[in-house]
């Protein structure tokens, strides 16, 4: 029985931890009603692509916006209210 290797070395070097840190899990904690929000407005969006939307589809359309500019308005002002590391105190 003949085995089969690899004659070449493993060209991408995978760092030994995958998973995020804290701080990652931490940013997409803060930008996940955003993440949801978008995830809403794309669904109203998948759901017209094969048909004319209809009243109810534009309400919802609509409505997945409005929740998706609120969404960035309220992730923006919790960063500018942030201190920054140069500011005096």
């Amino acid at each position: 029985m003949k085995h089969i290797v690899a004659r070449q070395r493993t060209v991408t070097v995978l760092p030994p931890d995958l998973e995020p840190s804290g701080a990652e899990l931490d940013a997409i904690e803060q930008e996940l009603p955003l993440i949801l929000a978008e995830r809403d407005l794309l669904d109203a969006q998948i759901m017209t692509l094969d048909r004319t939307p209809t009243e109810v589809d534009e309400q919802r359309l609509r409505r997945a916006r409005r929740r998706v500019l609120a969404a960035r308005a309220a992730l923006e002002n919790r960063a500018a209210d942030l201190p920054s590391s140069g500011d005096a105190a």
